[in-house]
Order: structure tokens, then C-alpha cells, then sequence
């Protein structure tokens, strides 16, 4: 089969799924700052119409303060996300919140080389810090060392590990990229087979 046949055939089940009622999906998305989350859960939000959300944002209230939230609401929060049809779920947290990932039908965890990993972070300070671009909190030289020299860091040492080992009953779910784009790729297989199986 060519890649146009292909082509053709993912979009006519588009088309018949968003006839039965939108494309019925969960997606669970976890990487290290820099690794590309947030932007390919707004692309697959915007591609597929499904709501994503951003853990930090289930941590933290997004206010002038910026405090953050009691365990009670984050997780109150993350318990009515997943009660939802469809969601993309993006964010580095894993120490809690597990019941994201069981509940998923994918589970990404992107892996991009580490320098253009850490050149993304150091780009969106650049950015926010000139105004072309907005996040949800004040960007500083103490927050850019703390994501590049310990979260990323740590995140290489342990955390990778430590996600595997948690992720290791869902491992038939999920994926390791090193390209977000290629997120794609899986999601349209995973409906092809959902197509084939109905």
C-alpha cells in the first residue's frame, strides 16, 4: 500500500469518526523542560479537537501569587480530566498523578537530544524575556539554570528510570520518540487499528 492509499484511508475515518460524534483518544505526553510537550500537545489538540491540559498547570495556581494548589485540588482537578471522552494530558510529573497514564490509550514519552533539549529552554527564556512569546510564569536566570543544570539533569539520571519502571505494566501503550513529530505516526496507527477492530 503507497503512502497516498494510506492517506486516504486515515482521512475517510476522520471523516466518519468526527460524523459519530469527534475522534475518541487519550494521550498521555511526559518529557523533560525543553523536550517539546507542550507544543505538540497544542498541535494535536488543534489537528484532532481534543482539549489538552498541562500538569504544572493542576500544580500551580495560575494567578498573580502563583501559588501552589492543595494535593486535594490537583488531584481533584486531574480526576475530572479523566473522566473526560478524549484528553491530551502533557506535563513532566509522574511521582503523582499515575492513574494519567493507566487510563491512556497512547503514552508518549519524548527523548530529544539532550543539547537541543536544553537550546529549546534557553530559547523560550530568550523569548519570553523579549515578549514574543508568553508562558505561564515569569521566566528567570535562576529558573533557566534550575530546569537546565537540576531538573533536566536529575530527569536524565533517575527520572527516566523511574518512569519506565512505572510505566512497565502500560509498556503495550507506550512509545519512546526522540521526534514529537512522529507522535503522529503512532496516533494514526493506533486508529487504523481501532477501524480495523470495529
Amino acid at each position: 500500500m503507497n503512502a497516498e492509499t494510506l492517506g486516504e484511508i486515515i482521512a475517510q475515518y476522520y471523516i466518519v469518526s468526527f460524523f459519530k460524534g469527534g475522534i475518541d483518544i487519550k494521550i498521555r505526553i511526559i518529557g523533560a523542560c525543553g523536550s517539546g510537550k507542550t507544543s505538540i500537545a497544542k498541535e494535536l489538540s488543534k489537528r484532532y479537537g481534543i482539549n489538552y491540559y498541562e500538569t504544572d498547570n493542576l500544580v500551580w495556581e495560575r494567578n498573580a501569587d502563583n501559588r501552589k494548589n492543595s494535593i486535594d485540588v490537583r488531584d481533584s482537578m486531574l480526576n475530572e480530566i479523566l473522566e473526560e471522552e478524549s484528553w491530551i494530558i502533557e506535563g513532566v510529573h509522574y511521582k503523582w498523578g499515575q492513574d494519567s497514564f493507566k487510563k491512556a490509550d497512547l503514552i508518549f514519552l519524548l527523548r530529544p537530544n539532550k543539547y537541543l533539549r536544553d537550546f529549546r529552554v534557553i530559547r523560550r527564556f530568550v523569548r519570553t524575556r523579549l515578549g514574543f512569546e508568553q508562558w505561564n510564569y515569569k521566566q528567570t536566570v535562576k529558573n533557566l539554570y534550575t530546569m537546565i543544570f537540576e531538573w533536566n539533569r536529575s530527569y536524565d539520571k533517575k527520572g527516566i528510570k523511574d518512569i519506565l519502571e512505572l510505566t512497565d505494566e502500560c509498556s503495550k501503550k507506550r512509545v519512546i520518540i526522540r521526534d514529537g513529530k512522529d507522535i503522529f505516526k503512532y496516533i494514526e496507527g493506533h486508529f487504523m487499528g481501532v477501524s480495523g477492530r470495529q
